[in-house]
C-alpha cells in the first residue's frame, strides 16, 4: 500500500488570472499558500487482478476503466493503463468550499500512481499534467494555480507566463513576520457550498469583457503589492489588499457573491477586520479575514461561524507511507 497527502490551499490575491484566456494575452500572478488541510490517497492491489475498485464519496468497482463514472479517476487511470487496483480518496475538507479540492485531488492522485509505478516525477511535471487533465481534457473552465499549489506546497508567487510555462517564487521572509501572519488569519465556514465550474464558466466567457480585462489586470497588480510588502516584512496593508482585490473580483461574475456572503464580510469589518475574500470561485464555502489577533474575540463573536483552523505548510504534495510490496 501507498499513501500519499496532497494540501489544500489559500489564495489570496490574484485568482481568475491564472485562466488560460487570460494570461495568454497578459500574464497572470497569484499569492497563495498551502495548508495543512490534506487530500490522501492510497492504492493498493485489488484481490481481483481483473477490476479496480474506487472509493471516495461513493464506491465503483468495475470491469473496464470505460466504466468509471468519476471523471478523474477515468481520466488518469486510462492514461496510466492500470486496472487490478483500488484506489480510496479521504479529505479533511468536503469538496465546493473554495479550498481547490479537484485540483488538489488531481495532483494527489497523478503522485500516488506515479509512486505506485515506481517512477519518480517532478513536482512541475505533476502539476502541469494535473492541468493537463483538467483544462485540456475535461474541458473544465478552471486556472492553473490550484494544481501548482498543491504540488508545491509552501507560500508561493506564481505567475503565468504567455506561453504557458509557470514560474513558482517562494515568498521569503522573517519567520515571525509568517507568525504573525498566520495569527492574524481567520478562516470561517458560511455553510454554503457552490458550483465553481458554473461560476467559473461565466467568469471565462467575460474575460473578453474590456472592464473584466481591466480588474484582473488591477488583481495582479494588487499581487504583486502584497508580494512586495511581505518580502519587507510589513503587514499593514495585507488587509487593504486582500478587501480591495475582492471587491474586484466579485465583479468578475455574477455568482461570486450574494446577499448573505456580503451581509457576512460586512459584519467581519464592522467588527475589526481590516479586508478579507471568499476562498475559490465564490458562492460559498470559507471566508478569509485579516484580523489582528486582540480584535478576533469581537469578531468571532459577531459573525458566529465556524472557524477553521489551520497553519501555512511547505512540502506540498508527499508520501507519508509506503508498505512492503507481496505482489
Amino acid at each position: 500500500m501507498i499513501i500519499t497527502k496532497t494540501p489544500f490551499r489559500v489564495s489570496f490575491c490574484g485568482g481568475g488570472s491564472d485562466i488560460p484566456k487570460f494570461y495568454r494575452e497578459h500574464g497572470g500572478c497569484v499569492l497563495s499558500t498551502s495548508i495543512n488541510r490534506y487530500m490522501y490517497i492510497s492504492i493498493h492491489p485489488y484481490f481481483d487482478e481483473e477490476k479496480t475498485a474506487l472509493k471516495y464519496s461513493r464506491t465503483e468497482i468495475v470491469n473496464d476503466i470505460s466504466e468509471i463514472k468519476h471523471t478523474i479517476f477515468k481520466e488518469v487511470l486510462g492514461d496510466m493503463n492500470l486496472k487490478g487496483i483500488e484506489i480510496t480518496s479521504t479529505a479533511d475538507v468536503p469538496s465546493g468550499t473554495g479550498l481547490g479540492s479537484s485540483s488538489t485531488f488531481t495532483v494527489g492522485l497523478l503522485n500516488t500512481i506515479y509512486c505506485y509505478k515506481g517512477k519518480y516525477v517532478s513536482k512541475g511535471r505533476i502539476a502541469e499534467e494535473a492541468c493537463d487533465v483538467e483544462i485540456n481534457k475535461l474541458g473544465n473552465p478552471i486556472g492553473k494555480q490550484d494544481q501548482y499549489a498543491a504540488a508545491f506546497g509552501g507560500l508561493n508567487f506564481i505567475e503565468f507566463h504567455k506561453d504557458d510555462t509557470v514560474s513558482v517564487s517562494p515568498i521569503i521572509m522573517e519567520p515571525e513576520t509568517s507568525q504573525a501572519l498566520q495569527d492574524n488569519l481567520i478562516i470561517l465556514y458560511t455553510g454554503l457550498t457552490h458550483d465553481a465550474n458554473k461560476i467559473l464558466a461565466e467568469q471565462k466567457n467575460n474575460i473578453s469583457q474590456k472592464d473584466k480585462t481591466d480588474n484582473l489586470i488591477h488583481m495582479c497588480g494588487l499581487a504583486h503589492a502584497m508580494k512586495k510588502s511581505l518580502e519587507n516584512n510589513d503587514l499593514s496593508d495585507f488587509g487593504a489588499i486582500l478587501d480591495e482585490g475582492w471587491k474586484k473580483k466579485r465583479e468578475l461574475a455574477s455568482g461570486i457573491t450574494d446577499p448573505r456572503i456580503d451581509e457576512m464580510y460586512e459584519c467581519a469589518m464592522a467588527n475589526g477586520a481590516s479586508g478579507g475574500k471568499l476562498l475559490g470561485a465564490g458562492g460559498g464555502g470559507f471566508l478569509l479575514f485579516y484580523c489582528e489577533k486582540y480584535r478576533q474575540k469581537h469578531l468571532l463573536e459577531a459573525l458566529n461561524l465556524r472557524r477553521f483552523p489551520c497553519a501555512f505548510e511547505h512540502d506540498g504534495t508527499s508520501v507519508v507511507y509506503i508498505g512492503d510490496k507481496y505482489w
